[in-house]
């Protein structure tokens, strides 16, 4: 296999996705903030020489992907969407927000979301070991702040996945159990029928 062969099928997978996707341009820029940050924190190490440049574009590229995978990505991609609420007592309340359990997922957006979610806080707790490793702390300031955002995220879709499936599978006991009460009813009338007539 040649380096061509190589770049045809990794541009036919990327092709391939977004012709799969459901919601290509909210794909598009969930992963163009990601990896943005990390490109601009990895290349602004090598060949820039003002961290105070490479710190703001990487906090900013940060926080555009915080607001753009909680609010918008996560919500077309997987039909999720959470916030935290602070109460007039000062206690915080998580909200979750999940799509009609009919709606069907595409299977590459999903794929997709939850890969990358769970990736990118890995990537960059990798960069903070390197970090450590060639002692650049100032640098660490960057990848604490990413780890803080992504991890943010990760937990607040793990608790909205959990809260959709506990009230999915609630609404579904609910009809189980209402559909078997009504089963239960009916077969004891005819029972009680059926029996009537021999006693």
């Amino acid at each position: 296999m040649t380096v061509e062969d190589l770049e045809q099928n990794r541009s036919n997978v990327v092709k391939d996705y977004f012709e799969q996707s459901s919601h290509p341009i909210a794909a598009f820029f969930f992963l163009l903030f990601r990896v943005g940050a990390m490109a601009t924190y990895l290349l602004g190490s090598f060949f820039l020489d003002n961290f105070t440049l490479v710190f703001v574009l990487c906090i900013l590229q940060l926080a555009f992907d915080f607001w753009t995978v909680k609010n918008i990505s996560g919500r077309l991609l997987v039909g999720l969407r959470w916030w935290n609420e602070i109460q007039p007592d000062g206690t915080n309340k998580w909200v979750f927000e999940s799509a009609n359990p009919d709606r069907k997922p595409n299977d590459a957006d999903s794929r997709l979301f939850w890969s990358v979610l769970y990736i990118t806080p890995l990537l960059w707790t990798l960069f903070g070991f390197t970090c450590v490793l060639t002692m650049k702390p100032s640098w660490l300031i960057i990848v604490m702040a990413a780890i803080a955002l992504s991890g943010a995220n990760v937990y607040g879709y793990i608790q909205c996945d959990r809260d959709a499936k506990r009230r999915n599978w609630a609404d579904h006991s609910s009809f189980l159990g209402s559909s078997s009460l009504m089963t239960t009813s009916i077969l004891g009338r005819v029972v009680r029928g059926g029996l009537g007539r021999f006693i």
